[in-house]
């Protein structure tokens, strides 16, 4: 019975982690368009879910739990367009470092490893109603 009730813990902390990320992966789609009004300004800045494994002193299991939302680093592509208000000298404007086919995948993942940590539920609950029923 310990055993269920650590797997649980376990796949619930999986499910709370992924949904973390699927939040920041649709912030970053929301914000893929987002860019300075004035020049010298930066657009909207991609970030990342980190995760780290913690021990539950009370059920005594590793659980993974979000570390840190970063920003992603990378370099801002640059678009000409002279009319826009943010753009440069030269007349471009850095543009957000948000690939949507890179979140679209990110969220794929977010999205099958929390079905994967709902399905360990289901199979625990299922075989805790077995076992219920046998003892019947």
């Amino acid at each position: 019975m310990d055993d269920m009730l650590k797997t649980l813990h376990i796949a619930a902390s999986g499910m709370r982690a992924q949904g973390a990320r699927l939040r920041v992966v649709a912030e970053n789609i929301a914000n893929a368009e987002s860019m300075a009004d004035a020049p010298g300004g930066q657009p909207y800045r991609r970030r990342v879910v980190t995760f780290d494994s913690a021990l539950d002193k009370a059920i005594g299991a590793t659980t993974v739990k979000v570390g840190d939302v970063v920003p992603d680093r990378s370099v801002f592509p640059k678009q000409f367009d002279p009319s826009h208000p943010a753009a440069d000298a030269d007349g471009y404007v850095q543009t957000p470092n948000v690939n949507p086919l890179i979140e679209m995948a990110d969220m794929r993942e977010a999205q099958r490893s929390y079905e994967a940590n709902l399905n360990t539920i289901r199979a625990a609950r299922t075989m805790l109603q077995d076992t219920i029923e046998v003892l019947r």
